[in-house]
């Protein structure tokens, strides 16, 4: 499934939209890091790895994806959705009561597409290690990918995980960090300083390299680069350089977007600014 940067671009401006209308729809959820996502996990679903999206829990043979930072759970259900996943009128049904499409990603719900509970921070690197492990004992050299958020890598759980992958030599997983550098309570370097990431994660032994994770050509070039490092004995991590609220002007340059959801005037003015490329819901 492959395509040119232009169609992954129009696809990445429907998904924005999904992202906004499924937020404003019940007046909840994450859209600042949901929209600085977009173009990675459209470059990853729609362009990049091998998947089905007919879906079975074990992904034999396919590439695998965790979201360990869960709340930006509106572009990874639209994703799916346009990816094949779901009905994408389902995605009307977000944060709603009785819904598949929780805040948080579940996995008793039964949504294709989801393989992990993923509404506590941290867990998600751990997880994933797991399943590259299995691959490698079940003779699968499938890819095992995920993304975090910078303020996730504060949770302590990250940190093991990260000394466990390169000593284990781990190295069909490409580990993603959305570093737009802000979180729920303001910028990272005022709420806990993260310090030098890339000489962090080069110290615990990972393969590690940079990438602008709101420019689409970018984003593809990058994870072929990233496939290109896997393999050669290190797990790969991969720093994004994103803006939170990328795609909607002024939702970006602040951690005020991070978990507010946009009034009507809002929601008019953010549609206006993205392509209505696939059909709304």
């Amino acid at each position: 499934m492959t395509r040119d940067i232009a169609e992954l671009q129009r696809i990445a401006s429907q998904v924005r939209r999904d992202v906004v209308r499924m937020v404003h729809g019940c007046q909840s959820g994450h859209p600042g890091g949901s929209l600085g996502c977009t173009d990675y996990l459209v470059a990853l679903y729609f362009a990049i790895m091998k998947h089905d999206p007919s879906f079975n829990m074990d992904g034999e043979g396919e590439d695998l994806f965790f979201l360990s930072n869960g709340h930006i759970s509106p572009v990874f259900y639209s994703v799916l959705s346009r990816s094949g996943y779901f009905d994408k009128a389902e995605m009307a049904t977000f944060r709603k009561l009785n819904t598949r499409l929780q805040g948080h990603p579940t996995t008793h719900e039964g949504l294709p597409g989801v393989r992990i509970a993923s509404g506590s921070l941290g867990q998600g690197l751990s997880v994933a290690i797991g399943a590259a492990l299995s691959k490698k004992l079940n003779g699968d050299d499938r890819l095992v990918f995920t993304l975090h958020g910078d303020g996730e890598l504060q949770e302590g759980q990250i940190w093991e995980a990260a000394m466990f992958a390169p000593h284990n030599k781990v190295d069909h997983l490409i580990s993603c960090v959305d570093v737009n550098g802000q979180q729920i309570d303001g910028p990272t370097k005022v709420v806990l300083s993260l310090g030098d990431l890339n000489a962090k994660f080069t110290a615990f032994g990972w393969e590690v390299m940079e990438m602008k994770g709101n420019d689409m050509a970018a984003v593809v070039e990058g994870l072929h680069k990233a496939i290109s490092l896997s393999g050669k004995g290190k797990p790969v991590m991969i720093l994004m350089q994103t803006e939170m609220g990328a795609g909607v002007d002024f939702m970006m340059g602040s951690h005020k977007w991070h978990g507010v959801a946009p009034n009507d005037a809002q929601l008019e003015q953010a549609l206006n600014q993205l392509e209505e490329a696939l059909g709304d819901y």
